[in-house]
């Protein structure tokens, strides 16, 4: 008998779905069984259909039941290979403050990383071992751009939750943000780009190496300032508008509108866009894209990953490039290949057609929210009221600023000592490191096991409290 708690914090979708997960695996739910109609658990339990089909949604995005037309959701043949989860261990007592901790990471705070037990392996290897043995033509070479179908999928998906302003043809698939940097740098040879300081240093890296010299150019509480980028002489400009790596500055309507305001007034001029991560707000929807703002022709390329919402070792970004920039990328690499694998291409056509990738963004976002609700907390316990916390609402870092803690490298070798990694605001100015707020570190949680958040935490009050 399933039971629900309305007063716990859990959704009741959560709760029924990790109820019926549970029997599945236990195999208090034989195979083939089909599970009792929306309407009639909605019944039983005194919850809307809504909540009994968000739940059965999530079964079947992780191969616990099927969904079969006209006949509704049945548990999912197996083979026998399901077995019920172990529980996790709790969590270790804090250790104690000794230098018998030093230089042993066990708290991995990177900016990096991502919890690799919310990707979704079941569904997305089902779907592409079925691609393996039914799409033989997936071993021939591609077009260059990507695969169509993909490319259409991912411009629906932009479009609805992005605002993005594009056609199909608009979108290139390519292994990661770096290469398709290296694409705009040919195409933007002799241009020198404004970055943002703070900012993300590889960036400037890889424009650097591919001839684009950058200059960088203070942020303030709104995002880069229109007329610091005018006064650098740039006619290229790399930002993040929609969450500031690292600060988490959301850039407000008024300055993107600016921002654009500099693009149009000469030609040549544009705006890179990064929407690394922008499926990670916590309190509301972001605001839409720059590149919905200026329109399918405007100043602005509109790039984005995959690596936080699947996984970095994916390797699939994309770019969205103004109609005035396509032929000229179209007849410049018309010769080369795509450096995506047409069958991982296919995989996440289908995982979002098939309304997978949707259902999983939103887990994820459930369970990081809750992973940095956990931390912050945590963190309030053991460092203190005179503890600041910037950037918590989205993204999946925060800034962490403990006044009177020594100085930020002081902060990052103590934490070092007591097993717990993480950088220093200032590694990521890139110029005018003076300016820098003191005493403040960049936290990462996405990596940050539930039953490491506690122990994390008591390492940094030993690390930052003697």
């Amino acid at each position: 008998m399933i039971t629900l708690h309305p007063e716990s914090d859990t959704p009741l979708y959560e709760q029924l779905y990790a109820a019926l997960a549970d029997d599945i695996r236990r195999g208090r739910l034989a195979p083939g069984r089909p599970l009792p109609g929306r309407r009639t658990m909605a019944t039983r339990l005194g919850v809307s259909t809504s909540t009994v089909d968000t739940a059965y949604q999530m079964l079947a995005a992780e191969g616990l039941a099927v969904a079969r037309p006209r006949s509704g959701f049945f548990v999912q043949e197996t083979g026998g290979m399901l077995h019920s989860r172990p529980d996790r261990p709790a969590a270790p007592a804090a250790e104690k403050c000794t230098e018998e901790n030093k230089n042993v990471i066990k708290y991995n705070l990177s900016t990096g990383s991502i919890d690799t037990d919310l990707f979704p392996a079941r569904s997305w290897g089902r779907i592409q071992k079925d691609l393996m043995y039914h799409r033989p033509e997936l071993l021939e070479r591609g077009e260059m751009q990507g695969d169509a179908n993909l490319r259409a999928r991912i411009a629906s998906y932009l479009s609805e939750y992005r605002g993005v302003d594009c056609t199909p043809d608009q979108v290139i698939v390519g292994a990661g943000i770096e290469y398709l940097l290296g694409c705009l740098a040919h195409l933007f040879a002799g241009s020198l780009a404004a970055i943002e300081n703070p900012g993300y240093g590889r960036t400037r890296a890889v424009l650097e190496n591919s001839g684009i010299p950058c200059v960088p150019v203070d942020i303030d509480r709104s995002g880069l300032p229109a007329d610091g980028l005018e006064a650098s002489g740039a006619n290229l400009c790399y930002i993040t508008p929609s969450h500031h790596f690292p600060t988490g500055v959301t850039m407000p309507a008024p300055r993107r509108a600016q921002l654009l305001t500099w693009a149009a007034a000469r030609p040549g001029r544009y705006l890179l866009e990064d929407d690394y991560d922008s499926e990670f707000r916590f309190d509301t929807r972001p605001l839409p894209s720059l590149q919905g703002m200026a329109g399918p022709d405007g100043p602005v390329v509109y790039l984005t990953t995959f690596s936080k919402s699947l996984a970095p070792g994916m390797r699939i970004a994309c770019m969205v490039l103004p109609q005035s920039l396509l032929e000229r990328y179209r007849r410049d690499f018309a010769v080369y290949a795509n450096t995506v694998s047409r069958f991982e291409q296919q995989t996440l056509c289908t995982f979002m057609a098939e309304g997978y990738f949707t259902r999983h963004i939103a887990r994820m976002r459930l369970a990081y929210k809750r992973r940095m609700e956990h931390f912050a907390a945590a963190l309030r316990a053991a460092l203190g009221p005179d503890l600041v916390l910037g950037g918590v609402h989205s993204g999946l870092h925060f800034l962490l600023t403990l006044p009177g803690a020594g100085g930020e490298e002081a902060m990052v070798e103590a934490a070092a000592a007591q097993g717990v990694q993480l950088r220093g605001l200032r590694d990521y100015y890139m110029a005018h490191a003076d300016r820098c707020p003191p005493d403040t570190v960049v936290a990462g949680y996405a990596g940050l096991k539930a039953a490491d958040i506690e122990g994390a935490a008591q390492a940094l009050g030993c690390a930052w409290n003697s």
